[in-house]
């Protein structure tokens, strides 16, 4: 959970060193705000892991709240990928955001109630799907920065790009 909590702090802070310091005051604000959502997706991708090429409800749980901050979207990219663009009310630099969304082929072996009971086919064989380096972290962060920095759309000057990779492993 520290490190979690470090990690959304620190891709924050690379966000907030581009803004004036009142908008970085207003980003500190809606992150502390976020992080039980932020946990929460987390939680919920790291219950439900899938392979790479094959994340299916992965990409559409992050389209779905793409689209419901009034980002543009695209999806399919790189079969499974999705990119969400938010353009700021100014025009601006082009920067990109990424998080990696598989899986491993890795069974779970703890007690935490979001624990990942998933299986799929692997090299013939059924075998456990978790997330073990993170990547439900990297794609819950994302989401939060992504829903921080759409609400701040009328401040913004230039383009967002947030780039959800399938298939990194």
């Amino acid at each position: 959970m520290k490190r979690f909590v470090v990690s959304v702090c620190v891709l924050l802070s690379l966000c907030i060193s581009a803004f004036p310091i009142d908008m970085s005051r207003e980003i500190d604000a809606a992150s502390a705000k976020l992080l039980p959502k932020i946990i929460e997706w987390r939680r919920h991708l790291h219950q439900f892991p899938e392979l790479g090429n094959h994340e299916v409800k992965t990409a559409k749980y992050v389209e779905d709240h793409l689209r419901k901050l009034g980002l543009e979207v695209r999806t399919g990219v790189g079969k499974t990928g999705v990119v969400g663009i938010l353009k700021g009310s100014q025009p601006g630099p082009v920067i990109g955001l990424r998080a990696d969304m598989d899986g491993l082929p890795v069974t779970e072996r703890n007690s935490l109630p979001f624990a990942s009971k998933e299986t799929a086919q692997f090299n013939g064989q059924n075998v456990g799907v978790m997330h073990a380096c993170g990547h439900d972290t990297h794609v819950a962060i994302l989401m939060g920065v992504a829903e921080i920095l759409s609400k701040m759309k009328a401040q913004l000057a230039g383009t967002v790009v947030f780039v959800f990779q399938p298939a990194e492993e």
